[in-house]
């Protein structure tokens, strides 16, 4: 028994060891597969009843070269995570945060005041209000990756209200999750899942609002609950010790700040508005798509790039501060627009933080030098992080090399003859949840298990729509501990919760979660819904 926890690398290092024997242990097998379009983009899909085993491939000196792999795997997660933390430490040494942080608490504090609030209370309303907000984002275009750039502003936010670093996380990325897990209209889940499936895209809708809606009223009174706990005693977080990182970046006073506008905020205002209406000018229409059939046309760009032009103006009259957090406010602005209007991933939102801490180090009046010394900072800072998704990503190379995942695939969906349907439902689900853990990609899992369950719920008289669902909480409950996963990796690394930590706390939690899943999941078996 181990006196000392051991180091999150030391745990992801042990199952990295462990898929290594499985892959001795386990036979080896493929399926066929072949390309199909769904939605306009090309999929690789499963061929029904394609199965065979082959030879297996035992990895042993792999163990150690899998986190170069995993390295090249994740490179796109390991260079966003530290682009964006460098871009946001130029942010943070202008003070910006902390004098947004100091504003919006003097507002709640004001709020406190009016009665009906002060009885619901302010945090609770500020609490749900954010993590309503970014669950709607994950049920609509899939928010995840994303979700690591909004940890370096609330978590501190989480704080300074009397919060832990779990209460930051929970607000930003398992909010997201909750919404993944209640999908609505992502693309990137229930589209490629319905399509692969012959289904109408984002049919069953209605009963999808009803499911998101339940998980989260479960899903955030669990986090309003264990924040009353922590605000109650501050020593109650598991994470007490390791948040006195943000405590000291907190610890410092408002009356410290230098209220001021230097030269380079005003150079900073003209170059930023002259790109953007050149940016105007190439996108002057943007068609921004919330699921398949919902489509908004109008100059969203334009309209964006005007309103920071003018909302820059009193806040540079104000404070240097102050433009900088408008800045942000229109990055993150543009990152709405750009997900989901034009496609971007993580190389056009790295780049477009990596702007903002550009543009935020010459409004603060930094030399060149000043911001290269500030962005390393920053990459050094948040460097544990990005290795610890390079090392994460080395399980699924080993599985891959070991020719073993689509055995345990195979062995699993056999497992589910000859059962009832509710039965198999319900195993189907259990089966994308241990999935979850070695393929935390939605949309690959989706193309690699849909071909085989879909068919399968025909054989048995089951809805397809059910089977979806059934993947559609399988998904979404497990993102919120699988090791495999580089966004959750990377999320802890950057709020400094290390693993083993976050698991304890949050395994209860996802046990009430999945026998939500459970229980929602009943209705799509013995009920007639809208859609099923």
């Amino acid at each position: 028994m181990f006196k000392k926890v051991p180091h999150t690398y030391v745990i992801i290092f042990v199952i990295l060891v462990i898929a290594a024997i499985s892959t001795w242990l386990v036979p080896g097998g493929n399926y066929e597969r072949q390309t199909v379009v769904v939605d306009g983009n090309s999929r690789s899909i499963i061929v029904e009843g394609s199965f065979h085993y082959t030879q297996n491939h035992p990895q042993t000196w792999q163990v150690f070269s899998a986190m170069f792999k995993g390295f090249e795997k994740q490179a796109g997660i390991i260079i966003f995570i530290l682009m964006i933390g460098g871009a946001f430490w130029i942010m943070n040494q202008s003070r910006a945060i902390d004098v947004g942080i100091f504003s919006f608490l003097k507002l709640t504090k004001r709020l406190e005041h009016i009665g009906w609030l002060k009885k619901i209370g302010v945090d609770n309303i500020i609490i749900t209000l954010i993590m309503l907000v970014f669950s709607v984002f994950g049920a609509v275009f899939g928010m995840s990756e994303e979700t690591i750039a909004f940890i370096i502003i609330i978590v501190p936010l989480s704080i300074s209200m009397g919060y832990d670093s779990i209460v930051g996380v929970s607000m930003v990325f398992v909010a997201a999750a909750l919404g993944f897990a209640g999908a609505v209209l992502n693309p990137f889940t229930i589209g490629i899942a319905q399509g692969l499936s012959d289904l109408p895209l984002f049919s069953g809708f209605e009963y999808r609002i009803f499911a998101w809606f339940v998980i989260n009223v479960v899903g955030i009174g669990y986090i309003l609950r264990y924040a009353a706990k922590v605000k109650k005693n501050p020593k109650y977080s598991p994470v007490y010790e390791e948040d006195s990182y943000w405590r000291s970046r907190n610890s410092e006073d408002s009356a410290q700040i230098d209220y001021h506008v230097p030269k380079g905020a005003w150079i900073s205002y003209i170059l930023t508005s002259a790109s953007l209406i050149i940016f105007s000018f190439f996108h002057p229409v943007s068609t921004i798509s919330i699921g398949a059939h919902l489509e908004l046309t109008f100059a969203a760009i334009p309209i964006a790039a005007g309103a920071f032009i003018l909302l820059s103006i009193p806040a540079l009259l104000k404070s240097v501060h102050f433009f900088i957090l408008n800045l942000l406010t229109f990055t993150i602005i543009f990152l709405i627009i750009g997900v989901m209007g034009y496609g971007w991933y993580v190389m056009e939102i790295a780049t477009l933080f990596f702007a903002m801490g550009i543009a935020s180090g010459i409004a603060s009046g930094y030399s060149a030098n000043a911001i290269t010394k500030h962005f390393l900072d920053g990459v050094k800072d948040i460097l544990s992080a990005a290795l610890v998704v390079g090392l994460a990503g080395g399980i699924i190379i080993l599985l891959e090399e070991g020719n073993v995942i689509d055995t345990m695939l195979h062995s699993l969906a056999s497992g589910m003859k000859d059962m009832g349907n509710l039965a198999s439902v319900s195993m189907m689900y259990l089966i994308q949840n241990g999935i979850n853990i070695i393929i935390p990609s939605g949309s690959a899992k989706a193309a690699l298990t849909m071909p085989i369950m879909a068919p399968f719920s025909d054989v048995i008289g089951l809805s397809r729509q059910a089977t979806v669902m059934a993947f559609q909480f399988g998904d979404g409950f497990t993102n919120m501990i699988t090791p495999t996963s580089g966004v959750l990796i990377g999320v802890l690394g950057v709020a400094k919760i290390p693993y083993d930590k976050w698991f304890r706390w949050v395994w209860p939690f996802i046990l009430i979660l999945v026998i939500l899943g459970f229980l929602l999941l009943i209705p799509t078996v013995t009920m007639e819904l809208p859609g099923f």
